[in-house]
């Protein structure tokens, strides 16, 4: 018996958890008055991981982006903690997205790419059907070779993401560590991560995405219909 997919996630769960409350807190109520940069610190990131811990728990559901989110989160606590100054955060930021495209990269030389994981799957893939279409026309290695072209263009989106992440986090963060000051830029920093990093690296994957779906039409004969998994479909 197939395993069920795990459940759909809350989106707006997620951005009130991951980006509106540790801003608000960050920006907020770190000043000496009020929480502290210590506290106000702690408090901000307590909202992401308390998220991450709940939706593991609640869907069941883990992958390798998820962990590093987690170990992102831990040291951007730690960093702080240890009154470490901008350029110690850009480093971080950097190597958090480095650190993934280079999975991403040695992956394709093993048996089962991180792009499987990522893009080829059955949340959004009726992969049984493409196999099957694969293994009656021969072209199983097509697929091998356009799952490492997807493999480069996804490292490649993260690795632009690593240098995005480290020049803004250069940009913003120029106040001493553990002050109310440094605490808010990192409020700033969280907020504006979204529209200079995260949403053009949605339009990357979503761009492989695409590429890897017309690669595989062109594979199998199949329509996008019949590529794509039953629920993704009807998205």
């Amino acid at each position: 018996m197939s395993r069920p997919p795990p459940k759909k996630e809350n989106l707006l769960v997620n951005l009130i958890c991951n980006l509106v409350l540790p801003t608000f807190v960050l920006m907020k109520l770190s000043g000496d008055d009020r929480l502290g940069p210590r506290w106000g610190l702690v408090v901000g990131l307590s909202f992401p991981l308390g998220y991450g811990v709940w939706d593991f728990f609640k869907r069941r559901h883990t992958n390798v982006l998820s962990i590093l989110g987690f170990a992102s989160v831990l040291l951007s606590g730690g960093l702080g903690l240890l009154k470490v100054g901008g350029l110690g955060f850009a480093i971080k930021d950097a190597a958090v997205p480095t650190v993934i495209g280079l999975f991403v990269l040695l992956s394709t030389r093993t048996k089962r790419p991180l792009v499987r994981e990522l893009l080829y799957n059955d949340q959004i893939i009726n992969v049984a059907r493409v196999d099957a279409a694969l293994a009656e026309r021969g072209q199983g290695a097509g697929l091998d070779r356009l799952l490492a072209r997807t493999s480069y263009l996804l490292a490649a989106t993260f690795l632009g993401s690593a240098v995005l992440n480290f020049f803004l986090a250069r940009y913003l963060l120029v106040s001493e560590p553990n002050t109310p000051e440094f605490t808010a830029e990192l409020g700033k920093m969280h907020f504006w991560s979204v529209p200079v990093i995260v949403l053009p690296s949605m339009v990357a994957m979503v761009f492989a995405l695409w590429r890897l779906l017309k690669g595989i039409e062109a594979l199998t004969g199949l329509t996008l219909d019949d590529v794509l998994h039953a629920e993704a479909g009807k998205k």
